[in-house]
């Protein structure tokens, strides 16, 4: 990827960029690998939640980084997943482009959707056991297959894999938008030159997350709670969450049409702190507010708490791929790996997550010491599974376009080698 920053025409396109760019690969990773932390936390708040199992020890400050991490994680998944879009659309074309979006995106959604709603549904029925001290594991794992059998009930229930549902709905939309402007004939070469124009920009703007920041929170005054809704109930798609995702997508989809302009977005500058720094304190400050419709600023504080909310949004977006930049300047292969397994791992960990939260719910720890353990078992669960049965197999090739080299043997044998040459030595 070209990483310089100098001005470039906006009707330019990418012809040609390095088979990884590293930087963005753990951008994703990082986001895919923050949604583990969230849900790990989501048993730790003060205020049950309708969660599998709350836990005997909580925190206001777990509700706070839930609150910011949720503002911009998925968000930043789906700048960038415009962004290599459009990438491999360019790269290998429109045929190829729409069998591997069919084949990463629409199977691991179906085929994940039949095997993790149980497993999740049996973390549910175990939290349940668990308020009365008799969890059964095998009860819950039976009762979370069985809960197959009230089909259609409860079909459209996406669980966390809503994500891939919104990722294919966007993806096609895009599509159709892109075959329309292809029809209209010299219409296209207009409407991009001015889009371009207008991203390039929005690139240089130091303002850019304040003006973004105004549709955005637009979009977020009709979600039924305040900040971002998690459309997980229903394939009826929710407008107000496709907008923002979709908006988001479609960026990272125009960044990608001209060199280097996203490293234009990230630039890390003290304005950019401040803004989020701001957005941060007001929706943490405002939150308490959705639950007193009564209040007479209360209308207000929805307001300052949307804008606020969008302008965390944008500018922490920015920000993490900015600070990706800066300490990703070279390849590293831990890094890698961890990008090539955060897909893997962002779709099996939830019942992970929901099996461990059960497991030290009435332990007497306190949750500073829980919430890393669930996390980083699950992260640990993850990444071994992923090296044992996905990274040379076949799911592996699905979910990541090709067959790798698993890494555990060679790590073994890496450290075989060194102790024999260190025994030789002696």
């Amino acid at each position: 990827m070209d990483a310089s920053t100098t001005r470039t025409p906006a009707a330019v396109r990418i012809a040609e960029s390095p088979p990884r760019l590293d930087y963005l690969d753990a951008t994703r990773a990082f986001a895919l690998v923050l949604g583990v932390f969230f849900h790990a936390g989501l048993s730790f708040v003060p205020i049950y939640i309708g969660w599998a199992v709350q836990d005997v020890s909580t925190s206001r400050m777990v509700g706070a980084f839930l609150l910011v991490s949720h503002s911009f994680r998925m968000e930043t998944f789906f700048l960038l997943a415009g962004f290599f879009s459009h990438l491999v659309l360019q790269r290998r074309g429109i045929a190829a482009f729409v069998r591997s979006r069919l084949l990463r995106i629409l199977v691991p959604f179906i085929v994940g959707w039949f095997i993790l709603r149980p497993l999740i549904t049996s973390g549910w029925i175990m939290g349940s056991a668990s308020l009365s001290g008799d969890v059964d594991v095998m009860a819950g794992l039976v009762g979370g297959f069985q809960s197959l059998g009230s089909l259609p009930d409860g079909i459209f229930t996406g669980t966390h894999l809503w994500f891939l549902y919104y990722l294919m709905l966007i993806t096609a939309l895009v599509l159709a938008g892109r075959g329309f402007l292809n029809a209209t004939g010299s219409w296209k070469a207009a409407f991009l030159r001015h889009a371009d124009a207008l991203v390039a920009w929005l690139a240089d703007c130091p303002a850019s997350p304040v003006l973004l920041a105004v549709p955005t929170a637009a979009a977020l005054w009709f979600m039924s709670s305040w900040g971002m809704d998690t459309p997980d109930k229903s394939l009826i798609p929710h407008f107000p969450a496709l907008a923002v995702y979709g908006g988001f997508f479609v960026l990272g989809w125009m960044l990608n049409r001209q060199s280097g302009l996203i490293t234009r977005f990230a630039r890390l500058t003290a304005a950019r702190w401040l803004m989020a720094a701001a957005g941060i304190v007001a929706v943490i400050l405002l939150s308490g507010m959705e639950r007193n419709p009564g209040h007479s600023l209360h209308f207000a504080a929805r307001v300052t708490h949307a804008f606020g909310y969008a302008l965390t949004m944008w500018s922490l977006v920015f920000l993490t791929i900015g600070v990706f930049r800066k300490i990703c300047v070279s390849p590293n292969a831990v890094v890698r790996f961890i990008a090539d397994s955060s897909y893997w791992m962002y779709l099996v960990h939830l019942p992970v997550v929901v099996w461990l939260q059960v497991a030290v719910a009435e332990l007497p720890f306190h949750w500073s010491l829980k919430l890393p353990m669930v996390s980083l078992m699950t992260i640990a669960i993850s990444l071994l599974s992923y090296d044992l049965f996905v990274r040379s197999t076949f799911i592996g090739k699905v979910l990541n376009g090709r067959k790798r080299e698993r890494v555990l043997p060679a790590l073994f044998r890496g450290l075989v080698r060194h102790f024999r040459s260190g025994t030789n030595g002696i």
